[in-house]
């Protein structure tokens, strides 16, 4: 949960364990007489985006929920409902009226690398209303708050706080579903369409009616859970990887898990994890065993692997028959930890083959954004925890930090990893992390590094005058034979 803790925006208390982290932001909101301080920092930068928290709380909030006891027996309960409400209280704040939602600050200054003191200003503030709606994001932000109300109200022992939470989520459902048209927010908020750009509202919709189900109990939202999902055919929309924009994947397994009036939802999870782990049209698995799914895994190659080996080990709560989902998910969880081939666990500070460099302003130490590599060499300070995006489809891990597709950090990264270790730890019995017995140092590799775009611009140069002049010696030679068989066919004798 430390890395959690390095994110935080805003007022730090006085419990904070990040030496170098400060208070920072404390303008937010401004721009519209609220205060919109606080929260956490998406990724390796200074911006705050709700979406993506939202999503995060959720997935926190479920695993936590299912797997509580893994954290009471790691003595993580209290770091578990301090992470949470960091968010959540944030997450009020954007909720400042039933009709309003402010949703991120996208045109800040992206440029900026350096220590969180001197992070440019103004940080505009947007957000989705009535007359210019956001459904996924709404009701994305309704997941989280009953999610969380549910898990405070059940396992943290907070009912005045689950209150709080619940009667948040029951007044932002009614605006998402009030707000018309129904829209993705970067409609509405084009500032953000660069960052987090949903690719669907629909599925977001009827997560957040079956997190309400969950919450109250009332049946209503169970119902309109199941009207929405009929209404826009989830059941059989193409397969997407579960992430921030495209939630499916947690609405067939959360379906299946607290809706026992019909099958829909069950057949549609074991459609859905059968054909991601095992149709390798969709995805496939590197030489190492890392889940690979064309068009998700590029990126952050760790995410799409997590997120679906959270989903598979949820379902197997729902249908314990399905033994092959807990090998699928333990053997993503044993490559994330060291079992692979850079004998790397790609979480900061466990082990000394751990990334030593994620693309992280704060952490970095530097202010040289022009060379973010060698300004420091390495990290100036450990990111305990974090997960880093990954390596590439060889299995390989660089560790540089400018490589944001392999060292980039982020909330939603660490979000299903929270839960698959809650998951391990839960068990009657536990091994160690395959990392604990790796001695050896990481490997070295190298990267095929292309040519430079000049380098190729002279190539093709070169190749277009070569074969223009071959086609000009060729035609010099067929010119100079027709000449000679023209003057041997209409030249008169000599004498004649």
């Amino acid at each position: 949960m430390w890395f959690y803790e390095a994110q935080r925006s805003g007022k730090l208390p006085s419990n904070n364990r990040v030496p170098w982290r400060s208070d920072s932001a404390l303008e937010d909101g401004s721009d519209h007489n609220v205060d919109l301080t606080g929260g956490y920092y998406d990724a390796g930068d200074y911006l705050k985006f709700t979406l993506p928290l939202a999503h995060t709380i959720t997935v926190l909030a479920w695993g936590a929920i299912e797997w509580f006891n893994g954290y009471t027996k790691a003595e993580q309960s209290e770091y578990l409902r301090s992470t949470i409400r960091w968010g959540t209280d944030w997450l009020i704040k954007a909720h400042p009226e039933a009709d309003v939602l402010y949703v991120g600050d996208g045109e800040l200054d992206n440029n900026y690398w350096g220590p969180d003191t001197n992070i440019p200003t103004p940080r505009p503030s947007y957000r989705v209303t009535v007359d210019n709606p956001g459904t996924d994001v709404a009701a994305q932000t309704v997941a989280a708050f009953a999610s969380s109300a549910y898990l405070f109200r059940n396992y943290l022992n907070d009912s005045n706080y689950a209150d709080l939470l619940q009667s948040h989520a029951e007044t932002l459902f009614s605006f998402t579903e009030s707000s018309t048209p129904f829209q993705v927010y970067t409609d509405a908020v084009s500032a953000s369409s660069n960052y987090y750009a949903a690719s669907s509202y629909q599925t977001q919709l009827v997560l957040a009616a079956l997190w309400m189900y969950r919450l109250t109990g009332e049946t209503s939202y169970r119902d309109k859970a199941s009207n929405y999902f009929d209404q826009y055919k989830l059941a059989s929309v193409p397969v997407a990887i579960w992430d921030w924009s495209d939630q499916s994947g947690a609405v067939h397994v959360l379906g299946a898990a607290i809706d026992g009036t019909n099958t829909k939802y069950s057949q549609a999870a074991t459609k859905y994890l059968n054909t991601i782990t095992q149709d390798t049209s969709v995805c496939s698995y590197t030489a190492g065993g890392l889940l690979w799914c064309k068009g998700a895994s590029e990126y952050n190659s760790l995410v799409p692997a997590q997120d679906i080996a959270l989903l598979a080990l949820l379902y197997s709560k729902v249908d314990p028959s399905k033994s092959e989902y807990v090998t699928f998910a333990l053997n993503q969880i044993n490559y994330l930890l060291g079992d692979n081939r850079m004998l790397t666990p790609y979480v900061c500070g466990v082990h000394m083959n751990s990334p030593h460099n994620p693309h992280h302003a704060g952490a970095s130490g530097g202010s040289d954004i022009n060379n973010i590599d060698t300004s420091p060499p390495e990290e100036k300070y450990i990111l305990y925890g974090a997960i880093i995006g990954g390596p590439d489809k060889d299995d390989k891990f660089y560790d540089e930090r400018n490589d944001w597709a392999q060292t980039e950090v982020a909330l939603d990264y660490n979000a299903p990893f929270q839960g698959l270790v809650a998951y391990q730890l839960s068990q009657d019995s536990v091994a160690d992390p395959p990392y604990a017995s790796i001695t050896e140092p990481r490997p070295y590799v190298t990267r095929t590094k292309p040519f430079a775009k000049w380098i190729i611009a002279v190539i093709v140069v070169v190749v277009v005058f070569v074969l223009a002049g071959i086609g000009y010696l060729v035609w010099r030679k067929r010119y100079s034979i027709m000449a000679r068989i023209g003057n041997k066919q209409y030249s008169k004798p000599v004498g004649v």
